[in-house]
């Protein structure tokens, strides 16, 4: 994750947060590119910012969609 030309001390000491490129995001997650698309366009997806012609995702925006996906597996069951 990073903003282009910035690397992770800077944007600590600026307390900004990093972002993810849409390839980043798919890589991360194990998915094709084509799907992070995908979702995006049927709602499903993390939600994302766009900075002229790119679309980026905050990392505490991609931390909340996993986590909200986690699966706790069947309820009972050992």
């Amino acid at each position: 994750m990073h903003l282009y030309g910035m690397n992770a001390e800077q944007m600590t000491l600026w307390g900004l947060e990093p972002f993810m490129t849409v390839d980043e995001l798919a890589a991360y997650l194990g998915v094709p590119k084509q799907t992070i698309y995908d979702w995006r366009v049927n709602g499903k997806g993390p939600k994302a910012h766009r900075f002229g012609k790119r679309i980026m995702f905050a990392a505490s925006d991609v931390r909340s969609w996993v986590d909200a996906h986690r699966d706790t597996g069947p309820s009972g069951r050992r």
